[in-house]
Formats: C-alpha cells, structure tokens, sequence
C-alpha cells in the first residue's frame, strides 16, 4: 500500500455528474448541470417545434389533395356527359325531322348517356321480375298478387342507380304479396 493519493478518474458531463474541480463548488456543479439541461430543454423545444411543423403541413397536403380529387372528379364526369349534350342540341336543331329520326337520336343519346355513367362507375339497378326484393337497393311502393313467390320484384317503376357500389338512388318497385 502507498501513502500517495489516487487520482480522481474524469467524468463525462454528458453522463450527468460533474467533473472533478466542481466537486468542490456545489454552486458551479449546479450551475453546470443546469446548462447542460437548458441546452437539452432548448434542444427538445426545437425538435417538438419541427415536428408540429411537419404534422401541420402533412395535414394541410393532404386537404389539397382531397380538394383537389373531388374538384377533379366532378370535372370529369362533367367532361363525358358533354358529347351528351352536343347530341340532345344536334337532335334539337334539325326543325322537320320524322319521328323515326328523332327516335333513333333519343336512343343514341341514350347509348351515350349510359357509356358516360358506366364509365363513371354508375350502375343502373333494374332487377328482373322475379327476383329477390333487396331492401338495400330496392324501395317497394306496393305490394300486389302475383304468380311470384312472396317478396319477390313484380316489375320496375323506375331504376336505381349505384355509384362505387354505393346506392345512390333505390329502384322502385312493386312486391308479390304472400300468398
């Protein structure tokens, strides 16, 4: 064993203790600590700062593209029932068409009209007589006798319409009665 004093090994102010010439000093360990921390503090605030700043501008992106996609959706649903359009005017402006003419117009137009809506992802409901009533796509305004079982379509007042597999309008028809 030797008299000599050990010397103290250095400490990493990071790891949170002083280093050895402030163990003596309270008053300078405190304030050294407390730097380190303010500067942590400081440190963290930006960060947090950063971070709300990002959140801020994803949300406010993806708003814009929300604005965006509905805008252009409308556009292009407007954009295919233009030839529609242009073809109820051509039909408009012909003054001595026959009947037979006008009919074979209304039924092009037609033809345009459900190309345009398929390719817009709206799908008539138009069941079959004889199927089953679907309350889900089918609205019953009456219920009569019919050689049909119970609750089965007797016949289609007026077409339903689905868009994306959602019903956008009930079709209307009449029920089989039970028997």
């Amino acid at each position: 064993m030797s008299d000599t004093p050990h010397p103290i090994p250095p400490q990493d102010p990071q790891a949170g203790s002083a280093p050895p010439e402030f163990l003596e000093d309270p008053l300078a360990a405190a304030l050294a600590e407390l730097a380190v921390l303010q500067a942590k503090n400081a440190d963290l605030a930006d960060q947090f700062l950063r971070a709300k700043a990002d959140v801020e501008n994803g949300r406010r992106r993806a708003e814009d593209e929300v604005s965006k996609a509905r805008k252009f959706a409308v556009e292009s649903f407007a954009e295919s029932l233009l030839p529609v359009a242009d073809s109820l005017e051509a039909g408009l402006a012909i003054k001595d068409a026959s009947v037979e003419q006008i009919r074979e117009g209304a039924q092009a137009t037609l033809r345009q009209l459900n190309s345009a809506l398929e390719r817009n992802k709206v799908i008539a409901i138009d069941p079959a007589p004889g199927a089953k009533f679907d309350p889900h796509q089918h609205q019953a305004i009456s219920v009569v006798p019919s050689e049909h079982e119970a609750n089965a379509v007797v016949s289609v007042l007026q077409k339903g319409y689905l868009i994306s597999e959602r019903v956008l309008r009930p079709a209307l028809v009449t029920v089989a009665a039970p028997k």
